[in-house]
């Protein structure tokens, strides 16, 4: 699979002892046309998170307002002019190859390299496309979710994509951004809007992230995200629970 480039950066291929095949299960490209409190808010009812499967991350075509779930973990948009770049570091090959995925299938070119310790960023080109995303989340350069930001099942999945790890024997955790303290807050907020609140560690905790945990809990986040994508060990996905 070939990793367009940005600018005047050449195509890549990813290194075959590196990547897996190509994904057989992602997303069919959408037509394109020419949205720190130390625990989430605990007053969202059981039965509102409930109704929000039926946005879980098959119930829609895939759209470019998804990509604010990788600006719900620790991805960052910047400007130039009229258009916008998105990127994300990750710690794994598999979460390149799943993104580079997500954002083909969203009609957005991207590239790739290995960062410091065993990373990798993924980023797209400059595009217009990409701009009114930009503007809902940049405060001047400050990354901050927009008052009408919520969660839906391919956000998550994006999110979790990018930077959701297991925590055995019973938790689950999705990262944020290192840097983004005024970003906390409303994620976590959204996240209990989900049915997903959640326990937020801070970095001497081993975040910044927030810890999802309950059976009731993990099999929702597992509802709402999907089945996980043929690139993903097995372990590093939510179980689907019977």
């Amino acid at each position: 699979m070939s990793l367009s480039g940005f600018g005047d950066t050449p195509k890549a291929e990813p290194p075959p002892a590196l990547f897996p095949a190509p994904e057989a299960d992602a997303p069919t490209p959408a037509r394109r046309r020419g949205g720190p409190a130390r625990n989430g808010p605990s007053s969202q009812s059981d039965d509102a998170g409930r109704q929000l499967v039926f946005f879980g991350a098959e119930a829609a075509e895939p759209a470019v307002a998804d990509l604010a779930g990788l600006l719900a973990g620790p991805g960052e948009v910047v400007r130039m002019g009229g258009t916008a770049r998105l990127s994300v570091q990750v710690d794994a090959a598999w979460r390149v190859h799943v993104l580079v995925a997500e954002l083909a299938a969203r009609g957005l070119a991207a590239s790739w390299e290995p960062t410091e310790g065993e990373r990798h960023a993924v980023r797209t080109s400059y595009t217009r496309v990409l701009k009114p995303l930009a503007v809902a989340w940049l405060h001047g350069s400050t990354k901050r979710p927009p008052a009408t930001f919520h969660l839906t099942g391919r956000r998550l999945r994006l999110w979790l994509a990018a930077a959701g790890t297991p925590e055995p024997p019973d938790g689950f955790l999705l990262r944020l951004g290192a840097d983004e303290q005024e970003c906390w807050e409303p994620i976590g907020v959204a996240l209990a809007a989900a049915g997903l609140a959640g326990k937020l560690l801070g970095p001497g905790e081993g975040g910044p992230a927030y810890r999802i945990t309950g059976r009731r809990r993990l099999a929702r986040l597992a509802e709402l995200v999907g089945a996980p994508p043929r690139a993903a060990p097995p372990t590093a996905w939510p179980p689907t629970r019977p």
